[in-house]
């Protein structure tokens, strides 16, 4: 299940596991009082677009669509195109090795203290970003009938 602010996505390996999960989300909700809108409401979808992903009964991806649109783009011209671009690519955040410290210029450069300049250390940021993005992992569903292997680092102290 994935929840962004009034975005639920219920996604399931079979179609009696969705149902019994969306029976569980919907028991969960109606005490509170929360409310959906039928307008919005897609059930039984076998491909759904939201938000950046692709979300499918066996992987959760990223939108290959969006991915192209900011790969074609130039470098952002202004404060808004900057926050546009940080905005997609924050998505995927936990795939991109040092985000924060590749963007930090990036982020600097939106505050409106700052005069709107790319120089060569945010224009290479900018397309570090832009190079990794395409190679965020799909995650897929595991194989149930498959045997786990765990691999964890011996300092921990738990699991």
């Amino acid at each position: 299940m994935i929840v962004y602010i009034d975005d639920i996505i219920i996604y399931s390996e079979t179609w009696e596991y969705h149902v019994q999960y969306i029976d569980k989300v919907l028991s969960k909700c109606t005490p509170i009082n929360l409310r959906f809108s039928l307008k919005k409401f897609n059930f039984g979808q076998q491909e759904l677009l939201a938000l950046v992903h692709k979300v499918t009964g066996l992987c959760l991806a990223i939108d290959q669509k969006k991915v192209e649109a900011v790969l074609q783009k130039p470098v952002p011209k202004n404060i808004k195109e900057m926050q546009s671009f940080l905005g997609f690519a924050s998505y995927h955040i936990k795939h991109i090795t040092k985000f924060v410290n590749i963007t930090s210029s990036l982020y600097r450069l939106c505050s409106k203290d700052l005069v709107f300049e790319i120089n060569k250390e945010r224009r290479d940021a900018y397309e570090s970003i832009k190079h990794e993005i395409p190679n965020v992992p799909v995650l897929i569903l595991p194989d149930f009938e498959q045997p786990f292997k765990l691999y964890i680092d011996s300092a921990c102290s738990q699991v």
